[in-house]
């Protein structure tokens, strides 16, 4: 077993414990240096690089505590053990305050230090996984917005102007395939701006019947039609002073569209039947499946309403041109769905996620919820497995590149995610051995490690 306190610097000016400290710790497998005071002690620290001093309190010039400060200032990692023949509670505690790891009374047997030791490299190993962990969290947390999780690059990107934009009230255009997430992005973009504790109101303008939708969209007057019975308020009137988000705004009827450009004009809204316009203050968020240049070419949009929506585009990439973010999506919906569904799956096997990996998942973000859920339901033991996915998913996944790589162009996205299923690839057959794995890989164990924590793979 590797030490983790391996290099140790003995202080102390009784010979015969400075000896029998340094033959102990030498046969464990330690790197001892013997120093006789606090200044040699002071001399070794600055040539030599050290994991651990245990030192005597009660030395001759300079004493224990006064080393312990001077060591920690030179030397704010190095774990202290401090002894004396002399101790009390208060020593004790004055040893601890100045910041030593612990504290040992003289006199005591070699196994006590050994103990010591074993102690605080089980302290460190703690530490590092702690902020291995925290970084891991940081990672995964900082290329996100609101309920929305990924680890590409491309969605890094997204992720920060959605941030950088949220705070200004200029139209917003969303666009990308069915499931990718449109409304998480507005969401997200509502959460960080000035109007987040304010109404966030979607409507979804392929959904209300054409006859019905500039009522909802605008509100109308008490004999507007046959059946307005009385006044009703619209949503632009339920968005104020917060966030319309126009889901499928290219649905929109060319009528209506002329009165949506009116109102991101004039910031005014006239409901049905009523002669007069009233002001409002929504920011408006439109999102659609289609692509509006050619909409408008085809004369379905009007050129003017795309240019007013079109002030601050975002596009969505599908999933299929972002593997690497589906191990962290599945994660996240195995942890929602067992909050939701009250059960309590643990994770998900290799070979399935294999098989996640290679889908083109044509329904995007949501197929893959879906999915994750069917896989969940059925699941027998306390992981998702092959036999629980959907069979579309089983018979459509494959080993094809063009599957893998979906449809970038991109050298380096490529290589990385070629890189991350061979790392991968190589600890299966290895049993996550990352030695062994280095050695099918031809690359160094230390590069290795650096691509795992690089990969984030944490789930062999």
């Amino acid at each position: 077993m590797e030490l983790r306190l391996s290099r140790v610097l003995v202080v102390d000016d009784e010979e015969n414990i400075r000896h029998m400290l340094g033959a102990v710790l030498r046969q464990e497998g330690r790197r001892v240096t013997l120093a006789a005071s606090a200044d040699e002690a002071l001399d070794e620290l600055s040539s030599k690089t050290f994991d651990v001093m245990i030192s005597d309190i009660r030395m001759p010039d300079v004493d224990g505590l006064e080393l312990l400060s001077r060591a920690h200032a030179a030397v704010p990692e190095l774990v202290v053990i401090m002894m004396s023949a002399y101790g009390s509670v208060d020593t004790a505690l004055e040893a601890m305050r100045r910041g030593a790891y612990d504290y040992i009374a003289k006199p005591f047997k070699p196994a006590e230090v050994s103990l010591l030791l074993r102690k605080a490299e089980e302290r460190e190993r703690l530490k590092e996984e702690n902020k291995a962990l925290r970084t891991q969290i940081q990672t995964l947390q900082a290329p996100a917005v609101g309920n929305m999780v990924a680890r590409s690059d491309a969605m890094a990107r997204i992720f920060k102007t959605v941030r950088k934009i949220a705070e200004y009230k200029t139209t917003l255009l969303i666009q990308g395939e069915s499931g990718t997430g449109k409304e998480l992005v507005a969401q997200a973009a509502h959460k960080y701006s000035p109007r987040a504790l304010l109404s966030f109101v979607p409507v979804n303008c392929g959904a209300i019947p054409e006859n019905l939708l500039e009522s909802e969209l605008f509100g109308h007057k008490k004999g507007a039609f046959t059946d307005a019975t009385q006044d009703k308020k619209g949503l632009f009137d339920e968005a104020h002073e917060g966030t319309l988000f126009l889901d499928e705004v290219g649905e929109l009827p060319l009528n209506l569209q002329v009165k949506l450009l009116r109102v991101l004009q004039e910031e005014e809204i006239r409901p049905v039947g009523d002669t007069v316009g009233r002001k409002v203050n929504v920011r408006v968020i439109a999102a659609t499946v289609k692509n509006l240049e050619e909409e408008v070419a085809a004369g379905r949009f009007r050129e003017d309403l795309f240019y007013r929506l079109n002030v601050l585009p975002i596009t969505l990439p599908p999933l299929r041109e972002r593997a690497e973010d589906i191990p962290p999506l599945v994660s996240h919906f195995i942890k929602s769905t067992n909050v939701r569904l009250g059960i309590n799956i643990q994770g998900i096997s290799q070979d399935a996620m294999r098989l996640l990996l290679d889908y083109r998942w044509p329904g995007n973000v949501r197929e893959l919820e879906n999915t994750i859920e069917h896989a969940m339901v059925l699941a027998e033991g306390d992981q998702i497995d092959v036999d629980t996915l959907p069979a579309k998913v089983r018979e459509g996944a494959g080993n094809r590149a063009d599957t893998l790589l979906g449809d970038t162009l991109s050298i380096k996205k490529a290589s990385r995610i070629i890189e991350e299923r061979l790392i991968r690839r190589a600890l299966e057959q290895t049993g996550g051995n990352r030695t062994a794995a280095a050695k099918l890989l031809e690359i160094s164990h230390r590069a290795l490690l650096y691509k795992i924590k690089a990969y984030e793979i944490t789930d062999l």
